[in-house]
């Protein structure tokens, strides 16, 4: 009976699980128990009375049914055992495996009513009906063994249930954050994929749109003008093709993405766009996160976007203020700024301030005396 439990809760492979959970086990351990009560009857000289072989036999063969029937086969296993000695031509008995793997099941999957009960019933008939004070207390020792025993598997089991919850709840979690997270992911692809095609193709249209006045008047400008749509269109380029090689999940090393670095060189761009802009960074530069790095940039990038395409500006000044505890982004401009503001449906200034509080900072945009400005604390 032991070694049936030790090897029921072993975490086998699941051929040999499936097997102890089908009916086919049930029927070996019938079999297996019924061996074993047969056992002195076949191995002790002597010739012994066929009731003695019905007994041994019948007390077995119900355990094929001890899962769906746990106290029906217990007490049809004890019945039979109680009446084998009808008959005094009969092999002395050591142990009754039935009764013990019966009680060892009920125990595991009844009810406490139900189990204390059938082990009172079955303790209190054994001490009534043995005749030795040793028989008894070993047959008292073997059923409550059995018992505890089969409280210990319900324990497992139920612990295996719990875990098996757990680990279910988890996965279905851990899966959830990953949707979560991918959604977020594409979120951002989609906010920098905007801030790209927004910024390199509002250049390249302002340059475009004075090339032919700037060719007839100043060649040499005009050459300066092609070639730095040339550049955006360039750089728009290298950009698109890291956020794609990020889509499409490549393994190869990523592009390092644009960061609070490469600002003088989104300013430059900007001024070849015919547009006078001014860079300034006040305090000691220290560290970002990752995070914000790439927040400024698309920040300063969005705000310098919408001043070439709908402020009609002639400047617009870029201002770095690194502070004790937060680094303030303020893009200012001369013109029209958000007394026109972006056409109806543009997302640039929600961008701005969803950037921002991605990194736990704020932005704020508006018009003031002499233009319009924008402005962005992102915490250290």
């Amino acid at each position: 009976m032991t070694a049936w439990r030790i090897v029921s809760s072993l975490p086998a492979s699941a051929p040999l699980r499936r097997w102890a959970r089908s009916p086919w086990s049930d029927v070996a351990l019938a079999v297996v128990a019924a061996v074993a009560q047969l056992w002195p009857l076949l191995t002790r000289d002597g010739q012994w009375h066929w009731w003695g072989y019905v007994v041994a036999v019948g007390s077995a063969v119900p355990l094929v049914a001890r899962r769906s029937l746990p106290l029906p086969v217990l007490l049809v296993s004890v019945a039979f055992c109680s009446l084998y000695d009808l008959v005094d031509a009969v092999a002395s008995q050591p142990l009754w495996y039935g009764p013990l793997i019966a009680l060892y099941t009920l125990s595991a999957r009844s009810g406490p009513v139900v189990r204390w009960v059938s082990l009172a019933t079955i303790i209190g008939g054994g001490l009534l009906t043995v005749g030795s004070a040793d028989t008894a207390m070993r047959g008292v020792v073997l059923y409550v063994t059995a018992y505890a025993l089969g409280r210990g598997a319900a324990g497992t089991r139920a612990h295996a249930a719990v875990l098996e919850e757990r680990a279910v709840r988890f996965e279905r979690e851990r899966t959830l954050e990953a949707e979560r997270a991918a959604e977020r992911e594409r979120a951002r692809i989609a906010r920098d994929m905007h801030d790209i095609l927004g910024h390199a193709v509002s250049l390249m249209v302002v340059q475009a749109e004075a090339g032919p006045v700037v060719v007839r008047r100043d060649p040499e400008r005009a050459i300066a003008t092609f070639d730095s749509i040339a550049d955006a269109g360039r750089d728009a380029m290298d950009q698109l093709r890291r956020t794609l090689h990020i889509l499409k999940e490549e393994r190869e090393p990523r592009a390092p993405r644009l960061t609070i670095d490469d600002l003088p060189e989104l300013v430059r761009q900007v001024a070849g766009a015919g547009l006078e802009v001014g860079y300034e960074v006040a305090g000691e530069p220290r560290r970002l996160p990752p995070d914000c790095g790439v927040a400024a940039y698309r920040i300063t990038q969005e705000a310098l976007t919408n001043v070439v395409k709908h402020a009609g500006a002639s400047r617009a000044d870029v201002r770095l203020g690194w502070q004790e505890d937060c680094l303030v982004i303020e893009i200012q401009d001369d013109g029209r700024g958000a007394v026109v503001g972006p056409p109806s449906g543009g997302n640039g200034l929600i961008g701005i301030r969803e950037r921002a509080a991605a990194c736990g900072g704020t932005a704020s945009a508006g018009p003031e005396a002499d233009g319009f400005a924008v402005r962005a604390r992102l915490p250290l």
